[in-house]
């Protein structure tokens, strides 16, 4: 089961082709994320050339991130790909938590030992 990759869901599939389609970096991906907008409608705040007053859409993202945040890019950096990893294992860690402590409770054994009253 440690080498089986998981698919991604919609959500981190439809960046995952945005960030393909727009060629944006991991960071600018993030950074979109961070900011709360929508994959789908990335096609329309990008610069075709067509408009010369728009930014294009990697400054436009950084603009918007930096005036959010005060920052230029995120502290930490993870592809999307590594996201769905690692939320998959705390997704595990967790279902592993519940059911020790499913188990405990069933046996009667508590997780920590009772203090002696005082």
């Amino acid at each position: 089961m440690a080498g089986k990759k998981k698919k991604p869901n919609q959500k981190m599939q439809a960046w995952i082709d945005a960030r393909k389609r727009h060629r944006l970096s991991h960071a600018l991906v993030q950074m979109a994320r961070e900011l709360g907008m929508n994959p789908k409608t990335l096609g329309k705040l990008d610069n075709h050339d067509q408009e010369p007053w728009k930014m294009p859409l990697r400054q436009f993202i950084g603009h918007l991130y930096f005036k959010r945040f005060g920052r230029e890019r995120p502290e930490t950096v993870l592809s999307i790909e590594r996201k769905i990893q690692h939320d998959e294992k705390k997704k595990a860690k967790r279902r592993e938590a519940k059911k020790r402590r499913r188990q405990n409770e069933m046996s009667g054994t508590p997780d920590e030992p009772e203090l002696p009253p005082f």
